[in-house]
């Protein structure tokens, strides 16, 4: 049976929330390192925040939007950034996405919608703000400021924790497939993801090419 939500308004639920955002989703090793970074003056990114990292975010930066990349979860990690969030007056949008396999094009299209939509400043945010914050950071930038892909992909970045050898590199390899298409510039990626962007080929390109290692993506603990 599906594991049901820790009851925030009773002690011991809280407590259990605590402990699965702390142990049980690693937040132990984000207490003193958040990964966090501007992507412009109107966009942050970083791993997943803790309630008082959310209430900083909101005293400091003036963030009004969270961007979950996560999606919803029944787990303490998601329950108490959800609490922090209504209380700080930020709105927090789930809208997931996934590290080790090509983005389907109506997650594309549909991320391009939402930054159209959010309150900014906003804030991206996967577990390790490594990998889905990298892949929707270089969004941001292709279709908000208008940069090109080859530029985008330095979200993509070991800087930021992004391990390409890993399968996570299929993300890599779907940035680099536009610009080998010629489809740099934010109008004709657009254009590419509408109608010439064949993500199976895309991924098996790439699954051929890789060398047999361990899945680093487990071992750190990413989802």
């Amino acid at each position: 049976m599906p594991h049901p939500p820790a009851n925030l308004s009773l002690a011991g639920g809280r407590r259990r929330a605590r402990s699965e955002l702390i142990w049980g989703d690693h937040g132990f090793l984000r207490l003193a390192f958040s990964n966090l970074h501007p992507v412009s003056g109107e966009v942050w990114r970083s791993n997943q925040p803790s309630p008082e990292q959310v209430r900083a975010h909101a005293a400091k930066r003036g963030i009004r939007t969270i961007v979950n990349l996560r999606g919803p979860s029944p787990r303490g990690h998601y329950l108490l950034e959800k609490e922090a969030c209504e209380a700080a007056g930020i709105r927090l949008v789930d809208y997931q996405v996934f590290s080790r396999d090509t983005p389907l094009p109506e997650t594309v299209l549909g991320a391009r919608d939402l930054f159209e939509t959010i309150a900014y400043p906003a804030l991206l945010h996967c577990k390790s703000g490594a990998d889905r914050a990298g892949l929707m950071s270089a969004l941001y930038l292709i279709s908000r400021q208008n940069r090109p892909v080859s530029e985008a992909a330095g979200q993509l970045s070991l800087r930021y924790l992004h391990v390409r050898q890993g399968k996570t590199g299929l993300l890599d390899a779907f940035l680099a497939a536009a610009i080998e298409a010629g489809a740099d510039a934010p109008d004709d990626f657009f254009r590419w993801i509408s109608a010439g962007y064949d993500r199976g080929a895309v991924k098996a390109k790439f699954l051929a090419g890789r060398r047999r290692m361990p899945d680093l993506d487990r071992l750190l603990g990413r989802e």
